[in-house]
């Protein structure tokens, strides 16, 4: 080894000891330590006592397989791992990603998939060998892939089969993306072949507690994605304080749910957290409410993860249930329901609670902070509110100076604990942020005189439909890519069912075009062009988009314009 490179993987990081990465590319860009939140480990033992080296594999499913081998760690309808048989799966995987790939500590290895148990081992053999995970929502198109592979700097892909080609097409216009290899392939060069010839032991990479881990990006409320960056202690932190505080999770548990692990919430609250717990955690590409219920009996699951949607549109299935005495016991088995990814509503809690007798638990996280930080929590429920601070936590509520509001008035949400947003190449987003050491979330809220927060809205333009954060910045470009679109402008408009849906105000080059099968091609342009959740469900056309003197659109006038229709 050079002098150059015994040097570079000396480099100290401040507080977390010599760096483990020789590919330093995340480091290089994490905004100044000025720039970054307050992180306090104090306020939690268990967090105090996190140590300077972690490597997050190591202590959740090398420790894991140590404490629970035989045990079921992840499974799908059709095949079952234990603890033994993912820890050998992963480190086949490392060594597939070391051996044949070339991947280095540092390096950013990219993950496309939906949710199964081959995603979980590749997940964990990223974080063994010291590269840092980059999870990519499996509806993202070829543009979404090309954006997130050159502003990480990817050069490794690890795929499932079925997504393949969106990635491919990426791959072609992308400056770094070179090396694909895919799962659920029986090919001679898929992953399971490569896998086949490696030892099922590994060495994990001796991380330090502040090495770049994950790479996760939003979903882009102004314009692009942000990139949010996490150290493996972050890892270890929500386990601690989202799951040991809230999920309580223990070793007979066994998690299904909705949300993507490409998503934080999914991420934390379908893989991490059930196997630092030593419970099994079931992952499935998708469910119908129809499959979620037949899972929950067939599976004996006990911890659920999904949005108020999936709660709502569960609601007349389980009524049906109540009438047929051989299925009165489908969801008898769950203990914890867990809500995020937008506001739960009173009434959705109550009727939930009134046909299963099971409470939800409601909880505001963030991909800047990993996960949650303020949840419900057994016996200490309110319907309506988001809940308490989770310990490890602090959490106000501020007012237009950023000092903190009376009990009762409505301002910004601020919140500091041992995780923070590190935005990656992004100094204008996190002086946003990030304000006087404190994550200024973006959300309105009031906090009682006992201390629950109750949210009122978002302080910018994000749209949340069913759980998921779109951009309106990100649809519009796509609309005004069409020929027939002279101008846009996209709001949320409320829903009953999905709390908010996509709706674009559209002016077009010819007006005479405005018949409602127009509508169906523009709606079909979005879905072909980006990922089809994002798709506007309503469109109008207007004549002109109200706008300040100055060109800007007034998103606030097309607001009231839909309030006043419905």
């Amino acid at each position: 080894m050079s002098a150059s490179k015994a040097q570079l993987q000396v480099r100290l990081k401040a507080p977390g000891g010599p760096t483990a990465h020789v590919d330093h590319f995340a480091a290089d860009n994490l905004p100044p330590r000025t720039a970054w939140p307050e992180i306090d480990y104090s306020r939690l033992p268990e967090l105090a006592a996190l140590p300077d080296r972690i490597n997050c594999a190591t202590e959740i499913l090398d420790r894991g397989a140590a404490e629970h081998g035989s045990n079921a760690a992840v499974l799908d309808d059709k095949m079952s791992w234990n603890y033994s048989e993912l820890l050998a799966k992963a480190n086949r995987i490392a060594h597939v990603l070391v051996d044949d790939l070339g991947v280095q500590p540092g390096n950013r290895v990219l993950l496309h998939s939906g949710n199964n148990p081959m995603y979980a081992a590749c997940w964990f053999a990223v974080m063994k060998v010291g590269a840092i995970a980059v999870a990519s929502m499996p509806l993202l198109r070829a543009r979404e892939l090309l954006y997130m592979a050159d502003f990480a700097q990817i050069r490794v892909a690890l795929c499932d089969a079925v997504l393949a080609d969106e990635l491919y097409q990426a791959a072609g216009d992308a400056t770094h993306l070179s090396d694909i290899v895919l799962f659920h392939d029986q090919s001679s060069v898929g992953l399971e072949a490569r896998m086949a010839e490696k030892p099922p032991t590994f060495e994990n990479v001796d991380t330090a507690a502040d090495d770049v881990c994950i790479i996760a990006f939003t979903s882009g409320t102004t314009g692009q994605p942000k990139a949010c960056m996490h150290f493996h202690r972050d890892v270890m932190a929500v386990c601690l304080t989202s799951s040991a505080q809230i999920i309580q999770a223990r070793p007979d548990d066994v998690f299904t749910g909705t949300p993507p692990l490409a998503f934080s919430y999914g991420l934390g609250g379908l893989l991490f957290f059930p196997l630092h717990a030593g419970a099994s955690t079931l992952l499935l590409d998708s469910y119908s409410p129809e499959s979620l219920i037949a899972a929950i009996k067939k599976h004996r699951v006990t911890v659920l993860y999904t949005a108020p949607t999936m709660y709502r549109t569960l609601m007349p299935l389980i009524e049906n249930l109540a009438d047929d005495l051989a299925d009165m016991d489908s969801l008898s088995s769950l203990r914890h329901c867990n809500s995020a990814g937008e506001t739960l509503p009173k009434p959705t809690w109550n009727d939930w609670h009134a046909k299963t007798g099971l409470s939800i638990h409601d909880g505001i996280g963030a991909t800047e902070m990993l996960n949650t930080f303020i949840s419900g929590r057994d016996g200490e429920i309110r319907p309506g509110a988001t809940g308490l601070t989770i310990a490890g936590f602090e959490a106000a509520v501020l007012d237009e100076n950023g000092d903190p509001a009376a009990p009762g008035e409505v301002g910004r949400l601020a919140v500091r604990g041992p995780t923070g947003c590190r935005y990656m190449a992004n100094p204008e987003r996190q002086a946003t942020y990030v304000q006087n050491g404190w994550n200024m979330t973006g959300d309105s809220y009031l906090r009682d005189e006992d201390g629950y927060f109750w949210y009122q809205a978002r302080t910018d333009d994000l749209i949340v439909s069913s759980g998921y954060n779109i951009s309106g910045p990100e649809i519009e470009a796509v609309l005004l890519e069409h020929a027939a679109v002279a101008d846009c402008a996209v709001i949320a408009s409320p829903d009953s069912r999905r709390g908010q849906i996509v709706k674009a105000y559209v002016v077009l080059r010819e007006p005479s075009q405005a018949r409602p099968d127009l509508v169906g091609i523009l709606q079909d342009h979005v879905k072909a062009t980006i990922a089809p959740y994002k798709y506007p469900r309503a469109i109008e056309f207007i004549d002109e988009l109200p706008k300040t003197a100055t060109g800007k659109v007034q998103r606030f006038a097309l607001r009231s314009r839909d309030a006043a229709q419905a």
